[in-house]
């Protein structure tokens, strides 16, 4: 029988995979043509509004496939619940289930706040004067804790809907060798941060490209339906490089979508992670350059901290 593994264990099985490494190696294998991938399958609800997002697909060679399904919800919060839940699944070679992770959405986060670590990593200025997050949720809160393992910084300002939200986020991320300024004024974060990190569910931009200095990276993770948009088009159309976890999926949703067709870049100007990874010369070429990475979410994502999370669980073969 297929074993079911609760929340409390997840978390303690995930603090001792390396997310970094691990969704690093996905984006190389994703963009060399070794993952199966189809397209993302997705339901829209008006009332109340929400989202559910189904991931999947392997890696060749590995002896699983993984199966993600994530939702979110904002009204939860009214009904004392998180806006975002879900599972993974993964399946041995044969079809049958080996495990459920009812990981209610953590591992999805996870993935995700590692991914913009590895951006990051690739692409934002060697010296980062301030980091920005536009986003005080669960997101905000994750990217900058991954953002310290790639990068050396003292200060972060974030911007948020409301002082509550935002004084909370303060109280719960500042500390020895780290101060959180807030902001209601998404144009303060550009003015003073060289490293950006947008994670909101926006359908308008939130940041504008008169604000972008010279030697900004900005990775923007929230945009991962048609709808969704959190930076004004021409940002894209004046960074240096524009960098996307699937040049596929940019077609379809995320910042890029609206960039193109808005004709503020071309397909052509566009590279995938995974490529600038594997061959550093693809990313930024000076620290006065505006780049951009657009993350949607790659199934590979999932499928990379789903295996590490189960092979860490999985009881010893008789």
């Amino acid at each position: 029988m297929a074993a079911m593994i609760e929340p409390a264990r997840i978390r303690e099985a995930a603090r001792t995979v390396d997310a970094l490494s691990l969704i690093e190696q996905g984006f190389v294998a994703y963009s060399q043509g070794r993952v199966v991938v189809p397209p993302v399958a997705e339901m829209i609800f008006d009332d109340p509004p929400g989202e559910v997002h189904i991931k999947y697909g392997y890696i060749k060679g590995d002896d699983v496939y993984v199966v993600k399904i994530a939702s979110g919800f904002a009204a939860n919060p009214k009904l004392g619940l998180p806006t975002g839940n879900g599972l993974m699944l993964v399946f041995d070679r044969t079809g049958a289930l080996e495990c459920l992770l009812l990981d209610e959405g953590y591992l999805t986060n996870l993935r995700t706040a590692a991914a913009g670590a590895v951006a990051a990593k690739h692409l934002a200025p060697r010296r980062v004067t301030r980091v920005g997050i536009l986003g005080a949720g669960v997101q905000g809160r994750m990217q900058l804790e991954h953002l310290r393992k790639v990068r050396e910084f003292g200060e972060a300002v974030v911007w948020g809907l409301g002082e509550a939200e935002l004084a909370a986020y303060r109280r719960d991320m500042e500390g020895p060798g780290l101060r959180v300024r807030t902001t209601l004024d998404a144009e303060e974060v550009a003015a003073s941060a060289n490293l950006i990190v947008t994670c909101t569910p926006s359908t308008r931009p939130l940041l504008e490209a008169a604000w972008i200095r010279p030697g900004t990276h900005i990775t923007a993770v929230g945009s991962d339906t048609p709808e969704k948009q959190e930076l004004e088009t021409a940002v894209l159309g004046k960074a240096a490089r524009v960098v996307v976890d699937s040049l596929s999926q940019c077609r379809l949703r995320g910042e890029a979508f609206h960039a193109l067709r808005a004709g503020d870049v071309a397909l052509d100007d566009l590279v995938e992670l995974g490529a600038v990874i594997a061959e550093p010369g693809l990313g930024r070429r000076s620290e006065d350059d505006i780049t951009v990475a657009d993350l949607t979410g790659v199934a590979v994502q999932d499928i990379q901290i789903s295996k590490a999370v189960w092979a860490a669980l999985k009881p010893p073969a008789p």
